[in-house]
């Protein structure tokens, strides 16, 4: 948190002591009177200090990288997260989708990857969304106010959910695959995109997408130009992933997706080679991967690039690690303070993602840390008469926290 003129990090550990202790009013003026600190320098310290929100967030990686917990089986999330925010003060605020909502509302929206190994989850990169409008003349004035870099340009949030995938590859964090939901999976250019830079990817899909059983045959007709059409006429009638799911030909399988609290969490798996077919006219060969939970009496499909010879378990359990970035969404908003910032700017909102994932990456290592020094005792399994022993939660680090560094009363 250094810049060229300044060493600023010491403002760092008062910020985030207040979002890891402090039970409500996470924001900076009420973190400073609780921590001792000026509330003006801790204002400038985390909306206008010049200090590289991305600097502490790549340490995180760094760190996660050297954890045994994650060399192995280690699936990246992909998810959007939007807070509402009223009027367009705020650094990419505007009337836009909220799915938290589930409708247009005014919003402030992140584009977010959480890392999951085996039930522990963390977010470990994310980047603001700024709605196309942001960047025409007449919102100027507003991004100068708010501190959008000049260099900024409108991206979707594939292109960023792609930049951000393929800054945490880059780092070298141990990754078998990524999970994204069907905002993401829908767009064949997404898909491509990750296959090309050789990333196994387990695409959410909606139930009407269409696919080919078999490889499809193309001819392309001429236009009464004598020229070539632009779309291929196709030498077979595609199916939905829905009715696929209830054709004759598909074979279920009964899976163990992971630990939760009721047990362990049992679903029905089956899987089919499809073809799609791009826009350009030509052929994707992919796995449909059907997921027909029990209880719930949900189905869901996702597309994937994995190679033929993996196991359909192994599918399963890489494709049903969604459900953490939820978590992950909901600690960072009810543990860490996240939706508790009150600042305006572009930089405070990197600024409080770094530390959201700094308070965050501390208490996994400290439940991994737990976990190594204090093995589960497996006997308490038959004395308590249940499956799964649990582990630390967050709101639990975040108790024995407060125990050992009380704050002033």
């Amino acid at each position: 948190m250094k810049t060229k003129t300044r060493d600023t990090s010491g403002y760092g550990l008062p910020y985030l002591s207040g979002l890891l202790r402090l039970e409500s009013k996470r924001n900076m003026a009420h973190i400073a009177r609780e921590t001792g600190v000026a509330e003006q320098n801790l204002q400038q310290f985390v909306s206008d200090s010049p200090w590289s929100g991305q600097n502490p967030v790549d340490q995180v990686q760094a760190e996660v990288r050297e954890r045994p917990e994650f060399h192995q089986g280690s699936v990246l999330i992909l998810d959007e997260s939007a807070e509402v925010k009223s009027g367009e003060t705020t650094a990419g605020g505007r009337r836009q989708h909220n799915g938290r909502l589930g409708k247009i509302e005014n919003s402030q929206v992140g584009v977010f990857l959480s890392l999951v190994n085996n039930g522990h989850h963390l977010w470990i990169d994310g980047d603001l969304f700024l709605p196309e409008r942001w960047f025409t003349p007449e919102y100027a004035a507003k991004r100068k106010r708010v501190g959008i870099p000049s260099e900024r340009t409108f991206e979707t949030k594939l292109v960023i959910g792609l930049r951000k995938i393929k800054q945490v590859r880059d780092n070298e964090v141990h990754l078998v695959a990524v999970d994204c939901d069907t905002l993401y999976g829908r767009s064949g250019w997404f898909r491509d995109q990750l296959a090309q830079e050789k990333i196994e990817y387990y695409a959410d899909v909606p139930a009407n997408t269409k696919v080919y059983r078999q490889r499809p045959q193309l001819h392309w007709p001429l236009t009464k130009r004598g020229t070539r059409a632009k779309k291929p006429e196709v030498s077979m009638t595609p199916i939905t992933v829905a009715d696929l799911a209830l054709h004759s030909t598909t074979v279920w399988q009964t899976i163990t997706v992971r630990p939760n609290e009721r047990g362990h969490l049992v679903a029905d798996f089956a899987r089919h080679q499809v073809w799609t077919i791009r826009p350009d006219g030509t052929l994707r060969a992919e796995w449909l991967i059907i997921r027909r939970d029990r209880n719930q009496k949900q189905t869901t499909y996702s597309l994937s690039n994995a190679p033929v010879e993996t196991p359909l378990e192994s599918m399963a359990q890489r494709k049903s690690q969604r459900y953490f970035i939820e978590r992950s969404n909901q600690d960072a908003k009810s543990e860490l303070g996240w939706d508790e910032c009150q600042a305006i700017k572009y930089r405070a909102w990197e600024h409080h993602l770094a530390f959201t994932i700094l308070a965050s990456w501390f208490i996994l290592e400290t439940k991994l840390d737990w976990l190594r020094d204090h093995p589960p005792q497996t006997e308490l399994l038959e004395t308590y008469q249940i499956d799964v022993l649990p582990n630390l939660s967050v709101a639990n680090v975040r108790t024995l926290l407060r125990a050992a560094m009380p704050l002033p009363q």
